[in-house]
């Protein structure tokens, strides 16, 4: 008999179907590595959203809609570029800050020190005189405080923590933070979509929010047609998508991956792997203000038409 004879072999063919045991893997496997970076993932988080972000978020929201949004959705992508572009030539070059990565790069001690001073003077007139104005704000609004006394607590409190603890009392503050933030601003999401009658009545509601007094020179006067939209006219859209798009990357990449207050989380990781998974923790976290802050500062307008300016 030839094999000529024989029916060919049937090859098995794989399930396309994956079962529970499957996906409960996946998943555990995904909340694993999460855990592994939630101090750097939660510290990434709260060191951007401050006190300015939520204000400024919220504001700007009520002014013209949810293309503001574009600002924290950008960072998502951003954010995986440092750990997996700049966090790795950072370790392997052996630094611990900015500007002595400059210096090891181009040789000489006067740009290690250019670069500090524009740093802190940065830090100091765009990061944190801004901070400290709206959390003052908001306690002069939410206890009745005088400012500048608001203003002086914060900075000792800072400071002595920041002081005695380090970078490690840093961090875990942060992650208080960032717990104390979403658990907050869910509880406001909810409240403020339960006032206009649910997310299906926003964009109706939102539009018809008149101020009673209409000042042309203001930027929160008569609601935006395309306060919905996320991808806005290039040329007549006060946000244009190509801006948003390919000149806030450029920004974005600044911010997230050589600015010393974020960059110095992701070099305080134990190894490259806690770095990563702090990454992407704070990836998914930056997906969150346009709910819980963007939507909210919308509804804010709707409900207190009469107070804009």
């Amino acid at each position: 008999m030839s094999a000529e004879d024989f029916p060919p072999a049937e090859m098995p063919t794989p399930s396309p179907h994956f079962s529970v045991t499957d996906v409960i893997v996946v998943v555990a496997y995904f909340l694993l590595n999460l855990a592994v970076g939630i101090w750097i993932g939660a510290s990434l988080f709260a060191s951007s959203e401050g006190s300015s972000l939520f204000i400024g978020l919220a504001g700007t929201a009520a002014a013209g809609g949810v293309a503001v949004a574009g600002f924290e959705w950008n960072a998502t992508f951003v954010l995986l570029a440092l750990a997996w572009v700049f966090v790795p030539v950072y370790i392997s070059s052996g630094i611990v800050t900015m500007p002595e990565y400059l210096q090891k790069r181009f040789g000489g001690e006067r740009i290690r020190i250019y670069l500090s001073s524009l740093s802190l003077l940065l830090s100091i007139f765009t990061k944190i005189s801004t901070d400290l104005y709206s959390g003052a704000l908001f306690v002069q609004v939410c206890l009745g405080w005088n400012l500048y006394l608001s203003t002086v607590l914060m900075l000792v409190v800072t400071a002595i923590y920041t002081i005695a603890g380090g970078l490690a009392a840093v961090i875990y503050t942060d992650a208080l933070q960032t717990v104390i933030m979403v658990i907050g601003a869910t509880i406001l999401t909810v409240t403020a979509f339960g006032e206009i009658g649910g997310y299906q009545n926003l964009e109706e509601a939102y539009l018809k929010a008149m101020p009673s007094k209409i000042i042309p020179n203001t930027t929160c006067h008569v609601p935006r047609l395309d306060a919905m939209h996320l991808f806005r006219d290039p040329v007549s859209g006060d946000l244009p998508w190509t801006g948003m798009t390919f000149g806030l990357s450029v920004v974005a990449t600044w911010y997230w991956c050589t600015d010393q207050v974020i960059v110095q989380r992701s070099l305080s990781a134990k190894n490259l792997n806690h770095a990563k998974a702090g990454s992407i923790l704070a990836s998914y976290l930056k997906m969150l203000p346009m709910v819980v802050i963007i939507m909210p500062g919308m509804i804010s307008r709707i409900l207190y038409p009469g107070k804009l300016q």
